[in-house]
Formats: C-alpha cells, sequence, structure tokens
C-alpha cells in the first residue's frame, strides 16, 4: 500500500512515494467480526516494539452514534479529509498516516514545526494532527502562530501529548488546540477523536437555513456566516469556542455540568472535563468586560456554568 506524501521543505515542496513499511504492515489485517488492530504500544520511541492487539468495531447504538462514544457511526464518517500529520518520530507518523489513510483520509507529514506552517500556508489541510514536542519550534508554538495567522484561525487541530505533561494540554487548549491525545496512544481512538473534530468542523462550515442570528445584548452570533461580534467589533473564536457560546445563549439561565456540555458541544461520552474548563475560560476573556467577575458566562457551583441574560442588556433574542 502506498500514499503520496508531499513533504515541505525550505522554501519548496519536495513530493515523495513511500510505501508502508514492516510497522504499519502489522496493522492492515482485520480482526475477528472485521475489527481494527490497535497499537496501544506507540510511544516516543521507535525502538519499543508494538504489538497489535485485536478489537472489534464498536456497536452502533440506536441513535446512530457508535455505543460509548457519543459521536456518530463511524460509517457515517465522513467523506475523505485531507489531514497533515506534524511529528518528528518517523514511527508514530508512519503508523498515525496508516491508520488515517485506511479510514479513507488523504496524509501528509511534516517532520518539523517550520514545515508544518509552510504546509499550511501553501494549501491548508481539513485538519491538523501535530504533536507537542519538535525540532525547531514546538507545537505549543506552532499552534499560536496558526491562530493568530489568518489561514490557520478555524482550522482543527488535534494534539499529541506526553502523558504527564498536563500544563502543556491545557496551554494547547488555551491557544485553540480542539482536542488532544496522550502518548502513548491508541491510533484507533486518535482516528476516532480527528473524524469527530471533523465531523464538528463540517457541520459548522455546512449551511444552516434553519439557524437565525442569535444576540445577547451588545453580543451577536450568525451560525450561518461563522461570526460572532460584540458591541460591534468582530470576535475572533475558534470553532469549539464559537459552538459553546451558540448553545449557552440558545439555554439562557440554565446551569449545564462539564459532562453534559461535553456530551452536547463536543459530542463526546468521555474525555478531560478541563477541555470545557478551559473554553468557558477562553471566551470569557473574549466577551466579558472582566472575565476574574464574570457577568454573562457564570459559575454554578457544584453543577457547571450558567449564561445569565441579566449580564447582557437586552436580554436573548434569536431572529
Amino acid at each position: 500500500m502506498v500514499t503520496r506524501l508531499t513533504l515541505p521543505g525550505a522554501g519548496r515542496a519536495a513530493a515523495a512515494v513511500r510505501p508502508y513499511g514492516s510497522r504499519t504492515e502489522q496493522c492492515a489485517a482485520a480482526g475477528p467480526g472485521g475489527g481494527f488492530p490497535i497499537l496501544e504500544g506507540v510511544t516516543d520511541n521507535p525502538a519499543t516494539p508494538a504489538a497489535p492487539v485485536t478489537a472489534p468495531v464498536p456497536a452502533t447504538a440506536p441513535n446512530g452514534r457508535e455505543a460509548g462514544t457519543g459521536t456518530p457511526a463511524s460509517g457515517a464518517a465522513a467523506r475523505p479529509a485531507r489531514i497533515l500529520v506534524v511529528d518528528d518520530d518517523p514511527t508514530v507518523a508512519e503508523v498515525v498516516a496508516g491508520y488515517l489513510t485506511r479510514a479513507g483520509h488523504r496524509v501528509e507529514r511534516a517532520a518539523d514545526g517550520h514545515a508544518a506552517l509552510a504546509a499550511v500556508a501553501a494549501a491548508p489541510p481539513d485538519l491538523i494532527v501535530l504533536d507537542l514536542m519538535l525540532p525547531g519550534i514546538d507545537g505549543l508554538e506552532v499552534c499560536r502562530r496558526l491562530r493568530a495567522s489568518g489561514h490557520g484561525t478555524e482550522l482543527p487541530v488535534v494534539m499529541l501529548t506526553a502523558k504527564g505533561d498536563e500544563a502543556d494540554r491545557i496551554l494547547g487548549l488555551e491557544l485553540g488546540a480542539d482536542d488532544y491525545v496522550t502518548k502513548p496512544f491508541s491510533p484507533r481512538e486518535l482516528t476516532l477523536r480527528v473524524q469527530s473534530v471533523l465531523r464538528r468542523s463540517r457541520a459548522a462550515a455546512a449551511p444552516a437555513n434553519s439557524a437565525g442570528l442569535l444576540t445577547a445584548g451588545d453580543l451577536s452570533l450568525d451560525p450561518q456566516a461563522r461570526r460572532a461580534h460584540r458591541a460591534g467589533r468582530e470576535l475572533s473564536l475558534t470553532l469549539r469556542e464559537f459552538d459553546l457560546l451558540a448553545f449557552m445563549i440558545r439555554h439562557p439561565a440554565t446551569a449545564f455540568g462539564r459532562e453534559e456540555l461535553m456530551q452536547r458541544v463536543w459530542g463526546w461520552d468521555f474525555g478531560d472535563l478541563s477541555t470545557v474548563t478551559v473554553h468557558v475560560r477562553r471566551l470569557r476573556e473574549k466577551i466579558e468586560d472582566d472575565p476574574a467577575a464574570p457577568r454573562l458566562i457564570n459559575t454554578v457551583w457544584g453543577v457547571g456554568y450558567r449564561f445569565d441574560p441579566a449580564g447582557a442588556s437586552g436580554g436573548v433574542e434569536e431572529s
């Protein structure tokens, strides 16, 4: 099995055809019941052997979502996407690229931060899988530059982080990452998370004729155009930030726990709840007069968060 990989260099792009070799070929055969083998032992050390473990494809619940995941079944996934995998470990990059390719996506690879930024500037992909530990400039700086640039503001980013680096995970989310997976990881779990982020991104980009303009005081959101303004000034919101704010404006004066927000906004039945906490904090920094004393998104102790229309003069309207 081969795939064409475009590897951006300094000032030019070099095309290479690379076969997926021995490590990835271990993943090629489907297990009993059509399951995908999982390389549970993928680590940052290429010398570490990774034994394939066969796991069945999750059953599909009656609502068309994968049991236990809260996301649409993988059969609904999705048309192929162009995904950029950024990792300086060739073994990890090869395994990840192999799984994403078998999921039907087109995969390109970059081995460092500069190459990743050059690739995005030349032709923005549909999503980036971005390792934090990169030579030159690290993944956090790559994410920061993407969010600060015109072509990377809403580009979905899934980060790969070391298991114990909670501070880096939080910082990655604060810089605008949409999700993260910790190493060592199951490539199949990564594939499911990538597809979940892609579905959310595509749903956001699809026309929504029934979605009217949302207003709460001097806040206004246009779900069709995916644009948000406060007091006439456009806000720079990531994909998840926009969805979270729209959800809360549509449900004013209602307290939601972090688990429920993760299910209803992210579409996940599992995950690190600090993801919700970080996104709420980022939203407050963008919409509150004083983020330390919020009047719009208030903390309900022991429960979660509530959007208070009283904090937005004029109340909430949907036209």
